[in-house]
Parts: C-alpha cells; sequence; structure tokens
C-alpha cells in the first residue's frame, strides 16, 4: 500500500512539472515512475555488488522487505535527480524563450 502511495506522489509531481512547462504529463509522469524502478533495481545491483566483494551473504539472509527498504533510497534518489534536470533544462530554455527586447510586443501582437 505505502508503495502505491509513493508511486502516486512521483506521478503528482512529474505531472505537474510537466503541465507548467506545457509538456506531455502523462509521458513524463511515467518517466518518473520508470525511473523510480530503474533507480531501485540499480541499488539492489549495487548491493549485490558490495555483498560479493564483502563476502557477507547479508543477501541471502535478509527478507524481502528490508532489501526494499535498502533499496528505496536509490530509487528516490533517480527521481529527484531526473526532475531536477528536466526542471533546470524546461526553465533555462524558457528564460532564453523571453529575453527578447521585443517581447511584449510580439506577445501583445499574437494575441490579436
Amino acid at each position: 500500500m505505502l508503495g502505491l502511495l509513493l508511486i502516486y506522489f512521483i506521478w503528482n509531481q512529474y505531472s505537474e512539472l510537466a503541465h507548467d512547462h506545457n509538456k506531455n504529463k502523462w509521458g513524463y509522469s511515467l518517466l518518473g515512475i520508470a525511473t523510480y524502478y530503474i533507480g531501485t533495481f540499480v541499488g539492489g545491483m549495487v548491493m549485490a555488488i558490495i555483498d560479493l566483494i564483502a563476502g557477507t551473504h547479508y543477501l541471502d539472509e535478509s527478507s524481502y522487505i528490508i532489501l526494499s527498504l535498502i533499496s528505496l533510497p536509490f530509487g528516490l534518489l533517480f527521481v529527484w535527480g531526473l526532475y531536477k534536470i528536466l526542471e533546470k533544462k524546461w526553465d533555462t530554455k524558457k528564460i532564453r524563450e523571453d529575453d527578447s527586447l521585443d517581447h511584449d510586443l510580439l506577445e501583445s501582437n499574437i494575441e490579436k
């Protein structure tokens, strides 16, 4: 149940970001959710590599819930990173479009 709540919040934040920048809401929302799962997968791989190198066999003895909780920050980090990258990219693009001397004049002609 908590996983569904987390997915909802990821979907909501990416949807709002895409809406604010006139992008496809569903596409970027699904990209955010996919990024979360990719991040948890990468986190699991990192844990497995560390477990192999250290030779602790911790992953063999741990339950699924503990492994999910350990890989959760990796997924959230990936989601946050992609969100900040998209936000910065779209904000700088928006500033460049609005950075003309005749911007007000051009907008008033378009509205007529």
